[in-house]
């Protein structure tokens, strides 16, 4: 009998505990809801503490489970293990994160604690910093004289684009993207973040539960910003004093009011890691524009009719040379291809291009060299985990990995903080982890986090209403 007493009173304070948790102030009008596409949509409000508070005390499972995925996925990669990672963190990229977004992250950790949860700051650095581990250990490895690696990274795929003018069907901006990936954190890109910070601007972007920036880069603010990118390939270099990419994309999606703004932010203490071909539009101006940020090369180009588009092709001949090792001679390399494919669509749609058909582009399955619709790592909609014609050992291995989302919005959409938004295989064309683990049982290390990919249908995602966000503030 004392017993059942002694556990009623436990089960008691746990329920106090958790409505005290619940109470919690750096909660108010933060919310989480499933949709019916498959993303989780989050608002988060506030101060920065309270914005990862939020953060991670909704997303509490959801950052548990990333991190698993991750971990397996970057430890693979890097041949270093988690430990070595979090000393990284902790040593090189913390100490040059700005103070607005250390309050950020130690308050994602507040809020996982809440839960029960044992990660920490470090863990949380290293999830936000992983795609720039790889540029940081090759760099050490070509100072040492060893042979690089980079080229052969399946983790660099993206397809993107940008246009207005004469191109697009109502002479304002339409811009798109599709995020190729492992699909061991790939199918963790789940989110969609509507986060209103108590300074710069309110912004909507895709994201992966418990980081402070999209780390694929799709998002648009309410100055009027619409901001993509898409990594260049094989690229190298790393400055270990520079300020880690992902707090200056995020500083960038929430502070950049005109593409000048956009480029001086990325290019302020630009340390290398994660070097993107950035797509950016100013729906004010009606200007589009490619930011080629590199280490030691930056290109920004601009137009008010034209158009921009990315597979992960370098541009800047001195930075191919000097940063890459991209194949540059070899005209049928995956990237080179699907950037044929972009400038066909691109001529063909134009005057034409508007969601609708932004949503077509980012999958899209024509392959230039067979001329056949054939789903691989040569199409703008990437599926390397499927047999590729004419494949070379080099272009990289056959595995797990490819598009595993979709965002496409016009300058309209963007007016109202909208896109729409494909989660999985927007395309139709679905991953099933077991069947493919059972013909490659040489992938058997991924076997305990590789996840399914649906064929979610595409839906629309905008900021959350003034009255939604007041309803759960109460």
């Amino acid at each position: 009998m004392f017993g059942s007493i002694l556990r009623a009173i436990a089960v008691s304070l746990l329920g106090l505990s958790a409505i005290a948790q619940a109470a919690d102030s750096r909660l108010n009008n933060a919310f989480r809801k499933q949709t019916d596409g498959g993303w989780i949509f989050v608002h988060l409000e506030g101060s920065p503490s309270a914005i990862g508070y939020q953060n991670g005390y909704l997303l509490e499972n959801e950052i548990e489970d990333a991190k698993r995925a991750m971990e397996l996925s970057v430890t693979h990669d890097t041949k270093h293990p988690w430990s070595d990672l979090r000393t990284v963190s902790e040593t090189i990229i913390w100490p040059k994160v700005p103070q607005e977004y250390k309050a950020e992250i130690e308050g994602i950790a507040e809020g996982l604690k809440a839960r029960g949860s044992k990660l920490d700051v470090f863990d949380l650095v290293t999830m936000n910093g992983y795609m720039e581990f790889s540029y940081y250990y090759e760099e050490l490895k070509r100072r040492a004289g060893k042979p690089g690696s980079v080229a052969s990274s399946i983790g660099e795929h993206c397809s993107a684009f940008v246009a207005t003018g004469s191109y697009t069907k109502d002479g304002r901006i339409v811009i798109g993207h599709n995020n190729w990936s492992d699909y061991l954190s790939g199918s963790r890109w789940e989110v969609i973040y509507d986060i209103i910070p108590s300074s710069g601007h309110h912004f909507v972007m895709d994201g992966m539960p418990g980081l402070i920036h999209s780390a694929d880069d799709f998002g648009i603010n309410d100055a009027g910003m619409m901001i993509t990118e898409t990594t260049i390939g094989s690229f190298h270099g790393f400055d270990e004093k520079g300020v880690p990419e992902f707090a200056r994309a995020r500083k960038a999606m929430q502070y950049s009011e005109s593409i000048d703004d956009f480029a001086r932010i990325m290019e302020d203490g630009n340390n290398g890691g994660y070097a993107n071909a950035w797509l950016v539009g100013d729906r004010k101006k009606n200007e589009i524009a490619r930011l080629e940020l590199g280490l030691k090369y930056v290109t920004l180009e601009r137009t008010k009719d034209g158009y921009f588009v990315g597979s992960n092709f370098p541009i800047n001949p001195k930075l191919i040379a000097e940063e890459t090792d991209f194949p540059i001679k070899d005209p049928n390399t995956p990237n080179e291809v699907r950037h044929r494919r972009w400038d066909a669509l691109m001529a063909e749609y134009k005057g034409r291009i508007d969601v609708e058909a932004g949503k077509k582009f980012e999958t899209d399955h024509y392959d230039m060299i067979t001329k056949e619709i054939d789903p691989n790592e040569r199409t703008l909609c990437g599926h390397v985990d499927r047999s590729s014609r004419g494949m070379k050992p080099w272009q990289g291995p056959y595995g797990p990995a490819g598009a595993v989302e979709a965002k496409v919005a016009d300058a309209a959409m963007a007016e109202k903080l909208s896109f729409v938004a494909g989660m999985g295989h927007p395309c139709g064309v679905e991953f099933h982890a077991k069947e493919f683990l059972a013909a490659h049982p040489e992938y058997k290390w991924q076997a305990p986090e590789l996840r399914d990919l649906k064929a979610n249908p595409w839906i629309t995602v905008s900021a959350a209403p003034v009255t939604e966000r007041a309803a759960a503030g109460q």
